[in-house]
């Protein structure tokens, strides 16, 4: 018990203050938003950590954009074992992505969200929305909303569908299915895409944000027109504009797993899934090469998103997480989600790093508390290798 809030968990000789941190950032949260932290050192675990009512080790939640991590890692192992071509358009895997102007864009261009194709007028129906084969074909005819190639925007809804109909095609496997076959299943992660039955009583649901005045009274940035890039990228121009809290805690969701924010993990799969990808685990090798690690994780697409605004920070379909994290090596790749959630690897420290939260941060994206957490571990890490 420290400052009040009950820590549960334990960590490794060394990472004490990491479990401070931890402490620290919860009792500064006047909304209890229940959070997990586990982070691996060299494929051993060394921060395993939780607290908020109702939650525990073993929970289960929804990880919105974090899910991105697992359908780029299956992307990465079939570019490194030569089944998929960065190179190749995206139209020689799937031809019907070959419409309205698409045919030139390259896998390397749709990793980099510059396919342009973030939304369709109208939008989508929260069915659509849990079904990539669905969002696939309705992908593959749309006109796209910028010239494909040449400028980038996050493909939030449905790059995960996009990749995925890539995979599925070449493979005859979904992303979900390689992903358990390969990934998930082989290291008992607790990260899943298609949560079975069976685990739903581990579920626990998102919580809504609950901004107070002084966090409303700082927030700069304009609520976006449903009908801007960032509505439609965000399906708010559809007749029922998404609820991401809504669409996370919806059983279909969870069931079918929809490969761009339909994931649902704990703070243990999220860091155990980037330990596998760098280091190992259970006496495994790597899953990913450093070769492969340097081409996906360092920044590729120079500018201003055309969705988000922001400045870039996306390698290969994973964000470049020194971008955000300058304590981090230029290699480390990982992604984070909506609600707060973060998870990424770091290739130079031999840190791999996950965490959630039940109540959804505001304004949304990695939560703020992440940059202390993330520099805790590093500081910890550094001084026990």
């Amino acid at each position: 018990m420290t400052s009040g809030i009950n820590i549960r968990g334990t960590v490794a000789p060394g990472f004490e203050a990491v479990r401070e941190e931890f402490a620290a950032v919860l009792a500064e949260d006047p909304n209890e938003p229940g959070a997990q932290l586990a982070a691996y050192l060299d494929g051993r675990q060394v921060v395993d950590l939780w607290a908020g009512d109702g939650l525990t080790g073993d929970s289960l939640t929804g990880v919105f954009s974090s899910t991105k991590g697992a359908a780029y890692l299956v992307v990465a192992l079939l570019v490194q074992e030569g089944v998929l071509d960065l190179d190749h358009e995206v139209a020689s895997y799937w031809p019907e992505f070959a419409a309205e102007g698409k045919d030139r864009l390259t896998l390397r261009d749709l990793l980099e969200h510059r396919a342009g194709v973030v939304g369709v007028p109208g939008g989508f129906t929260p069915a659509e929305l849990a079904d990539d084969r669905v969002l696939a074909g309705r992908l593959a005819a749309q006109r796209p909303w910028w010239t494909p190639g040449e400028g980038y925007g996050y493909h939030a809804l449905v790059i995960g569908a996009l990749t995925g109909e890539v995979v599925r095609r070449v493979t005859g496997h979904t992303v979900q299915q390689l992903f358990e076959e390969r990934v998930r299943a082989p290291y008992g992660l607790d990260l899943h895409l298609g949560l079975p039955e069976a685990l739903e009583p581990r579920f626990v649901g998102i919580r809504p944000m609950r901004p107070g005045e002084q966090e409303l009274a700082a927030f700069e940035g304009p609520v976006p027109a449903p009908d801007s890039l960032t509505g439609i990228a965000f399906n708010l121009h559809a007749a029922a504009p998404t609820d991401l809290v809504e669409f996370a805690n919806s059983r279909t969701v969870r069931a079918q797993g929809p490969a761009s924010v339909g994931g649902v993990g704990n703070a243990r799969g999220l860091a155990g899934m980037y330990a596998a990808a760098i280091s190992g685990l259970d006496g495994r090798p790597p899953l990913l090469k450093p070769g492969t690690v340097a081409e996906f994780g360092r920044v590729r697409t120079p500018g201003t998103d055309l969705v988000t605004g922001e400045a870039d920070h996306f390698g290969l379909g994973f964000e470049a997480e020194s971008s955000r994290f300058p304590f981090l090596g230029p290699d480390a790749f990982g992604h984070c989600g909506a609600a707060g959630s973060e998870a990424f690897a770091d290739p130079r420290s031999g840190v791999a790093y996950g965490y959630t939260r039940r109540r959804f941060a505001f304004p949304g994206g990695s939560a703020v508390e992440n940059v202390r957490l993330a520099a805790a571990v590093l500081r910890a890490a550094g001084g026990g290798r």
